[in-house]
Order: C-alpha cells, then structure tokens, then sequence
C-alpha cells in the first residue's frame, strides 16, 4: 500500500489530497479566513447557563455562542476554573501543576447552574468546528495533541490507544510514560508510539509541555475571548495524525510550504525526509496526479464503481442516505445471490472512502442489494467493518437489517466537503454532468457490452465530434488503451448532430449495441 500526500496552494487556502495507491481517499481544505479549528484552546466567558437544556451558552468570539454541555465539562472542571483565575490574574507564576492543589470532582450527573456561573472565564477547546446555522461545539475538558502522545492537564491517567492489541506492548508503553510523566497530567498514548523507545516519547511529551506552558503564559491579561492555543496548521495536523511507513511521496506546489513540511518532516521521521519534494511543473499538480478528475467522479449525486455498478447519494437535514445499484450488468456468478454479495462488496469498500472524502457525519442508512443468506450479510458487515479502519473519525457500523439496510454512525467535527460537480449547460438552459465524466461512462458502458456479448465485432461509437477528438488524441490515446485492453479495434465515427454528452454503440450493422 502506497500512500501519497499532494499539496496545491492557493491565494487564500490549500488543499490537501490523500492517495492510497493512486485513489483518492481524503481531501482537506486549509483556509485563512477560518477562526475555529478542532483542536484550538480558548479563554472564553460563560454567557448564560440554561438549566433546561443542562448547558452554557459561551462566547468564544463567533457570532453565534459555541454550546458547552454538562457532560463536556470534565470531572476537574473546579480545579480548572481555579486554575484560570490565579493565571488570568497574574497571581500564579507557576504552570506545571505538580504543587497545584487538586479540588474536589464534580458530580457526574449534577446541573450546569450548580458549577458555572454567568460572565465566569473559562478554558475551552473546540472539538466541532461552526457548521451551517450552529456555533461551535466546546468542551472544558482540554488535551494537547503531538505525535506519539496526547498531553491531558488535571489528571494522573495513563491509558494506551485500543487499537495497540499486543498486551505486552500496551504494559511496555504504560511503564515507560509512567516513569517520564510530570505530576498533575495524564496521559494518552497514541498507536503511531507502537514500539518507539523512551527518547522517542520524551522528546513528544516535552514539546507537549512547553506548549502548555506558553499557552498559560498568554493568558495574563488576556482579553476574553481570545486563542490561547492554536492547533498546527493543516499541513502538519495531517501529518501527525496519517504519517507512517506507508507514505511513498508528499508532493509541495510552494517553496515556504515545501520548507515547513520537510522541517516538520525531519523533526517527527528524519528518516523519512527524503520522500518531502518540491513539485515543479507548467502543469497544475492537481491535474498531474489525477486529482481533478477523481473529484469531479466522487462528488456527484451518482457515483460509478467498477463492473457497472453504481452509488446513489442523496442528503437530507437528518441523515444521509445511500442506494447501491447493481447497474445494467452481466457477470459469470451462476445466481443472482453471488452477484448481489459482489456487488455489495465493492459498493463497501467505495462507501467507506466516499465517508472520509465528503467527511459526512451523522446518521448514514445504506441500502445495499438484498441477499438471503446470513453467511453473506455476515460477511459484508464484517468486510465494511474492515475498510472503516482507517476512518479516524469515531465511527459505528450496525449488522444489516434482514432488508439489507446497514446504519452507520459517524462523528462530524469539520462542515462536510461538498463540491458541485454539474457545469453550465453550453448548449442552453440547464446543467449538465461535467464533462469529464463522459469519457468514465464511455469506458465504463464499452466494458459491459464486450463483457455481455464478447463475439461482437465491428463496434462502432457515434460521438460528439469534441469528444471523438479527445478520444482519438495523443499516444497512447484513450481508443489504443480500449484496444490492448480488450483486443477490439473501436471504430469512431464524429456527429454533428449530437449534443456534447451524447453517445451510442453499433454494431457492424448499424444496430445499436445495449
């Protein structure tokens, strides 16, 4: 498995594209004008405690208040709140916490009126970002993320990421953080620290600590509300959070970016340093990789797959829902229980990468293809459960209902990419299909007809004469790639008379070829 990271810049943001052996998995945007990042640390001021709801309303500096529940509270909220005042104040000088006095925890189940107060300063950190009418979403609870290790002020827990299976590992990582941790903190342990040595960790959990440290320094005379702490820029989020063996090449179209990516780079894995290179060309890296083409594919309401077989993705206020379609299609499965479990399966795999590539959040109720042997439903589940792996959102798969239908809930932090992929109708009124996506569907529809009738000779494609161009330009051209492909010769005749996503197969006798 190859992993690549592609950078494109922009006047006022960046892009980010995540390839998994070419296929576009992720794609992130970095803009400027964004104020609230996951993960940002601010000192803010409670507006209003509304007992109903068992909640704060706290300004953070958005124009709608950012919602604060009980339950994100933590259970050293009081030692926090006191720890505020004495810095805010310049009354405390000292910020490691080792001889800072620990308060009482506050109930788990008790109400916000009992605990916060209107106008109190507060330290809150984002972990949902404002999406559409909604502020953003807070919690007291504050951790400081780095590469091996997550930092958690006001506790003494140490705790190993699950996905760490080996128990003799998990106790190994346990005692090493044990006997580097500074008093007053916990800990949490990252997979990515599976089998680092003690340097490793120390040198994380210190870059941790004096982030700490800076921030409280910031909060002296601070104004309310204000960032105390920023999260890392895109760039090295991304890194820290993705990065390991399975990257091939990160791909920078800006010198700056370039220098702070290799830096960042050879601070986490000098090792791998080499793979961070400068993109130079006339052509649009995007463009290059691919990239462009796979969005416009992706992002539609329709989705095709591989075989015939298509998505259908549609939104609503509440959850989201996608159909699977098994297409016009013919295979060499002897029932129609075999094709359905195929079908299935790839539509699996293309959902979970349409989950982390549109960032969809919510409730996702998936209709696949209805198969009557429990065996296969299990299998489907299980094989769904294994390419959500890599999700990093927190996510949960339900098993399929006995009417096919899988529910997946999946945790929302950012506003979900949505990227129009329908273009200004050149011919009147109207949108139509980007027109790339036509060559996808030519290709796509010619595979099937040489799949369901493969004597057909003498195949011949009427096209829009600016598509039969495209189709015939360059070497290898996409015709020459049909022909070693399939070993069927493609005779392409232009159309006046046809719109620009217009099309049709016939055969040497003019028949046309469904």
């Amino acid at each position: 498995m190859n992993k690549e990271l592609i950078i494109r810049t922009g006047s006022s943001d960046v892009d980010f594209a995540l390839l998994k052996d070419g296929k576009l998995i992720e794609l992130h945007k970095d803009e400027e004008s964004n104020d609230f990042s996951v993960g940002d640390i601010m000192l803010a001021k409670i507006r209003k405690p509304v007992q109903g709801l068992n909640a704060a309303f706290v300004n953070v500096g958005y124009e709608k208040d950012a919602f604060l529940h009980y339950h994100d509270l933590g259970p050293k909220l009081t030692t926090l709140l006191k720890f505020v005042k004495r810095v805010s104040t310049g009354k405390l000088k000292e910020y490691s916490l080792k001889d800072f006095p620990f308060e009482q925890e506050i109930d788990k189940n008790g109400i916000i009126t009992d605990v916060l107060k209107a106008n109190q300063s507060i330290l809150v950190q984002i972990v949902k970002e404002p999406i559409s009418t909604k502020g953003p979403r807070i919690s007291s609870e504050l951790s400081l993320a780095g590469r091996y290790l997550v930092l958690v002020p006001f506790s003494e827990r140490i705790s190993v990421s699950q996905k760490i299976e080996d128990r003799e590992e998990k106790d190994r990582l346990k005692r090493l953080v044990q006997s580097i941790k500074p008093k007053g903190f916990g800990v949490i342990v990252r997979t990515v620290a599976e089998g680092k040595k003690v340097a490793e960790l120390d040198k994380d959990l210190h870059n941790l600590v004096n982030k700490w440290n800076t921030m409280c320094k910031k909060m002296v005379k601070a104004n309310h509300p204000s960032k105390v702490l920023s999260e890392v820029n895109r760039a090295a989020s991304i890194l820290r959070d993705l990065f390991n063996d399975d990257f091939s090449s990160i791909m920078v179209d800006d010198e700056l970016l370039y220098q702070k990516v290799k830096d960042y780079v050879h601070e986490i894995a000098p090792e791998k340093e080499s793979i961070v290179k400068m993109y130079q060309s006339n052509v649009p890296v995007f463009e290059k990789y691919g990239i462009e083409r796979q969005i416009k594919t992706s992002f539609g309401r329709t989705v095709s797959m591989s075989k015939g077989a298509y998505l259908v993705i549609e939104h609503t206020e509440a959850l989201h829902v996608i159909d699977v379609n098994s297409g016009n299609r013919s295979n060499k499965a002897k029932t129609q229980e075999e094709t359905a479990l195929e079908v299935n399966l790839i539509a699996a795999s293309e959902i979970a990468r349409q989950l982390r590539l549109r960032d969809m959040g919510g409730i996702i109720v998936v209709d696949f293809i209805d198969m009557g042997k429990p065996d296969n439903r299990k299998q489907l589940f299980d094989f769904l459960r294994e390419e959500m792996k890599e999700d990093k959102a927190k996510h949960k798969v339900l098993p399929p209902s006995k009417f096919g239908l899988i529910q997946i809930t999946r945790q929302r932090v950012r506003p979900e990419r949505n990227i129009k992929t329908r273009e200004e109708n050149p011919n009147g009124a109207g949108e139509i299909e980007a027109p790339i996506l036509i060559i996808n569907k030519i290709t796509t529809e010619l595979e099937r007809i040489i799949s369901s009738k493969p004597k057909t000779n003498g195949i011949t494609l009427n096209v829009h004469p600016f598509v039969a161009a495209y189709l015939t330009k360059g070497f290898p051209s996409v015709r020459s790639k049909w022909f070693l492909e399939h070993k069927k010769w493609v005779k392409i005749l232009p159309r006046d008379a046809y719109t620009y996503l217009e099309y049709r197969f016939k055969d040497k006798d003019g028949k046309e070829l469904s």
